[in-house]
């Protein structure tokens, strides 16, 4: 800085994992420092929360956008020349209180799009281009599996494939999944009761896939991600087995976002049965991931059924700028359109190689 004004804003972190999520309060201070004396017209803080997504497509660019708020406070009010800033550093507060009662989506990153939160630092003076500074920061949504009975509901579904080339016999397979909502790093217990009655060896194997889905106008783009990826031990020809499998979900995991009209993010468990020389059977199990409890409401996480066969036995961004990263350092969206209402969306029927 050298005959001039600079500006900084940034944000006091209010838990551990520096998160922020509905109705909470955010404040944080702007700091100017300028090397001579000074007169400005205004400095104003922004509050924004928006969704954009973006892609080129042909000749063409695909651009859509939501926005969640924008709340602004004047830190120094609009004037003709009264406002006068003495050399030196000049540290000034602020506090946004994040709206309460608007089911925002939580912080995201995409190839194609993202949803972002920030907190922006305008300074106006006179005949000169106005001096900008802004931070992001992470908001997440508050989940409890206990409180929404989809998130609870068991999944169970069979599979059976006969006639298959190269190989004689059938292969089948009964899954269960004990609820379809699971929190950030839980882990997912799989019931699967596999008939191997077909003359070659057959290994279960499960893949969790993060699918995105971005919308812009009539226009769209998708991409699909393997989360992770296991296989189980050989089944032998002619015959039965119940494979019980812990599939843990990254704590690390991006979160499933179905409430904003811009982007979507989905989760689906997909087990299938590797049979060599054919098309594998596959059963897809949709699965919504939330953020991870606090540790202090651990005691809240609903405990696994009973289950078994007959008798079952049974989600980009870390909170990186801060107030101490950054200054120590010197309406209710619409949902998104409906799966079938794009009839493009690639097949998984041959996502995976064969092992």
């Amino acid at each position: 800085m050298f005959g001039g004004v600079e500006i900084k804003v940034g944000y006091n972190p209010i838990n551990e994992r520096n998160t922020f999520t509905c109705g909470d309060r955010l404040s944080g201070e702007v700091e100017l420092a300028s090397a001579t004396k000074c007169t400005v017209q205004s400095l104003i803080v922004k509050l924004k929360g928006k969704g954009v997504v973006g892609w080129y497509n042909g000749d063409d660019t695909a651009l859509a956008g939501e926005e969640y708020f924008s709340i602004k406070q004047e830190i120094i009010h609009e004037s003709k020349g009264n406002n006068v800033i003495d050399q030196g550093c000049h540290v000034y507060p602020f506090t946004f209180q994040i709206p309460a009662d608007r089911d925002l989506p939580p912080s995201f990153r995409g190839s194609y799009g993202k949803i972002k939160y920030s907190v922006e630092a305008v300074l106006s003076r006179s005949m000169r281009m106005d001096s900008k500074a802004k931070t992001e920061f992470t908001l997440i949504q508050n989940g409890n599996l206990n409180s929404d009975p989809i998130m609870m509901a068991p999944q169970q579904q069979a599979i059976e494939k006969k006639g298959m080339v190269f190989t004689s016999g059938s292969v089948g397979m009964h899954v269960n999944i004990a609820r379809t909502g699971f929190y950030q790093g839980e882990d997912i217990q799989v019931v699967a009761s596999i008939q191997n009655r077909s003359s070659r060896e057959v290994k279960p194997k499960f893949c969790l896939y993060r699918e995105c889905r971005y919308f812009a106008g009539d226009d769209f783009n998708f991409e699909r991600k393997s989360i992770l990826k296991e296989v189980g031990d050989p089944i032998p020809p002619s015959a039965s087995q119940t494979v019980t499998r812990t599939i843990t979900i990254p704590p690390d995991t991006s979160v499933s976002i179905l409430n904003s009209y811009v982007l979507k993010v989905e989760y689906k468990l997909q087990v299938s049965l590797d049979v060599k020389y054919a098309i594998d059977p596959k059963l897809m199990f949709p699965i919504t991931i939330l953020p991870a409890l606090p540790e202090s409401d651990e005691e809240q996480r609903p405990a696994y059924p009973a289950y078994g066969f007959l008798a079952f036995a049974n989600s980009d961004m870390p909170g990186e700028n801060s107030f101490l990263h950054v200054l120590r350092s010197t309406g209710r969206s619409t949902p998104p359109p409906p799966y079938g209402t794009y009839d493009m969306y690639p097949s998984l029927a041959n996502f995976d190689g064969k092992s």
